[in-house]
């Protein structure tokens, strides 16, 4: 039999678009699910904080997708998480959108990368003013280098024709025209998209985007302009957040999903040991667990459920009780704080470790980069410097000393932040780095 020829390697190529809701998800899932169909072995990443968009990108390429973060990481942790073939970087925003005066955009990260762009465009209710918009974003900074076009919410092939028309005179190559179908659409509920690991259908929700952008796109030609950066500078070393302990155990449901890859990979780098367990299953912590990280997620939507469950707060308990560190991060905040108050009003009894109430019953949006000052040393295994994120709807009616005090992306004053008693602690920003 005669052997396949090797798979030439992508070095990779950036998904943006002129902005949120033109589709880079759906067609990052879908290029990422066709392209490893065809033997390319991918490494997913998203731009910026999301931890959803990379959940599904992750699904896709069967491999944990990091997230890239021009603002928030240091240059060497950047870089080393970059480095490498395959990389498949899903934008945020607009290609130009970034937290402060555009630094740390789509396009940042890809004149860092050396990586083409293929913008996704929607073309929902539009024909020949796509040429004037993509020739917009082709030039408005030579330094990225917008390789191709992928259009999406194409209505017919009418439609499609006189895209392509228009876009002929815009010398950008159409690369793909993805038509507009309603089994494509992820689906949306409370603060964004419903989890991936939520999704009873993701595994053929992610075959049919595969299909889809493998029937409706060049593949040839996005794997050939994947291969003209230039080759993948060496990685270099970059220490991770140290771990809060040598044997930690971490929450991880649909209540406590949002842990950053980079950093749990940092911390399995750094030898520690790491355990999980399910609070809504009525799991505990490891009894010998040194610290116990509780992620971010939606314990909102699963109050009763939780408050339900002893053995978690019982778990929590007794380590705290024996001199453990035990953190929260947003949901994980809610979750060791005292009452929990549902959008209806209801209060559900959470862990009781800090004296923290929150509510959505009156949410209150709070979005945003955030810099960070530690101000106790229940972390002082973490940098004093740090750098994270935050979005949530719940509005605090009580908190107790501050753990951090913080500043947004613009570098203007927040306050307090969070809330320590003794080795307890938590915030809602979600960490990514040091400084």
């Amino acid at each position: 039999m005669a052997q396949l020829a090797p798979v030439r390697p992508l070095v990779g190529f950036v998904v943006g678009a002129p902005a949120s809701g033109s589709g880079k998800t759906v067609v990052t899932t879908g290029l990422i699910a066709a392209l490893t169909a065809r033997g390319h072995a991918i490494r997913p990443a998203k731009v910026g904080p999301d931890y959803i968009d990379a959940a599904f990108l992750s699904a896709a390429a069967g491999t944990p997708a990091v997230n890239l973060d021009l603002w928030a990481m240091r240059a060497a942790l950047f870089d080393s998480l970059a480095a490498g073939e395959g990389l498949v970087v899903e934008g945020v925003m607009g290609l130009f959108d970034g937290p402060s005066s555009g630094a740390g955009s789509t396009a940042d990260v890809a004149r860092r990368l050396g990586l083409p762009v293929v913008l996704v465009v929607s073309a929902e209710r539009m024909s020949h003013s796509v040429a004037a918009l993509v020739h917009g974003f082709a030039t408005f900074d030579p330094t990225v280098r917008v390789a191709g076009v992928i259009l999406t919410r194409v209505a017919s092939a009418r439609h499609e024709a006189m895209l392509r028309e228009a876009l002929a005179r815009a010398g950008v190559p159409c690369l793909g025209a993805v038509p507009r179908e309603e089994r494509l659409a992820l689906p949306s509920r409370h603060l964004g998209l419903t989890q991936a690991r939520e999704d009873p259908h993701l595994a053929a929700r992610i075959a049919a985007m595969g299909d889809c952008i493998a029937a409706s796109c060049d593949l040839d030609a996005i794997a050939a302009l994947a291969r003209t950066a230039p080759a993948p500078a060496p990685e270099r070393a970059a220490a991770p957040l140290p771990p809060l302990a040598q044997r930690m155990a971490i929450a991880s449901d649909d209540a406590f999903a949002f842990a950053y890859a980079h950093v749990l990979g940092g911390w399995r780098a750094a030898g520690t040991s790491l355990t999980f367990f399910s609070p809504l299953a009525g799991e505990a912590p490891a009894a010998d667990a040194e610290a116990v990280f509780l992620p971010g997620g939606y314990p909102e939507l699963h109050a009763p459920r939780l408050a339900a469950q002893q053995a978690w707060r019982d778990g929590l308990r007794a380590l705290a009780a024996g001199g453990a560190v035990i953190y929260g991060e947003c949901g994980g905040y809610m979750a060791l704080g005292e009452v929990l108050i549902d959008r209806e009003g209801a209060p559900h009894a959470m862990a009781g470790l800090l004296p923290v109430t929150t509510s959505f019953a009156a949410p209150r949006r709070s979005l945003g980069y955030r810099a960070l000052t530690r101000q106790s040393d229940a972390l002082a295994m973490l940098p004093a410097q740090l750098r994270g994120h935050e979005f949530h709807y719940a509005s605090v009616e009580a908190e107790g000393p501050p753990l951090f005090t913080a500043s947004d992306a613009a570098g203007h004053a927040l306050g307090p932040m969070g809330t320590v008693v003794g080795r307890v602690a938590g915030s809602f920003a979600h960490v990514i780095d040091g400084c």
